[in-house]
């Protein structure tokens, strides 16, 4: 009997060193250690590592950064700049939290909930 894999559960890495160019879409988690050029939609929770890039527009329930972005984060919760995150763009969340160190550069807007873009396949 085949276990059953439930995609929400899911983390999908981009690992440290590596590139990728386009759109990303999914279920479950991202974790971005390298860099993306390109958007990226998550229906779970999305991280940037320390070493980790993306130039494009961020969508994610949850969003931390400790790497570095340019483009607009969307989340539907919460978004937190680690102390060494550099972030170029706006933020739409309805919590958001920045650390002492992180350099940011665009707008914030709050919100009760914001909403999230639906992740479909």
């Amino acid at each position: 009997m085949a276990n059953k894999v439930d995609p929400a559960k899911e983390i999908n890495l981009i690992g440290a060193g590596t590139v990728v160019e386009g759109k990303i879409r999914g279920q479950g988690s991202f974790r971005i250690d390298g860099k993306l050029i390109g958007d990226i939609s998550a229906s779970e929770s999305l991280a940037v590592g320390v070493t980790g890039e993306i130039e494009g527009n961020v969508t994610a329930k949850n969003v931390t950064v400790g790497g570095k972005i340019r483009g607009s984060i969307t989340a539907q919760e919460k978004v937190v700049f680690e102390s060494k995150s550099v972030v170029r763009g706006d933020i739409r969340a309805s919590k958001f939290i920045i650390d002492e160190g992180s350099i940011f550069d665009g707008r914030v807007s709050m919100a009760e909930k914001s909403p999230l873009y639906e992740v479909r396949h």
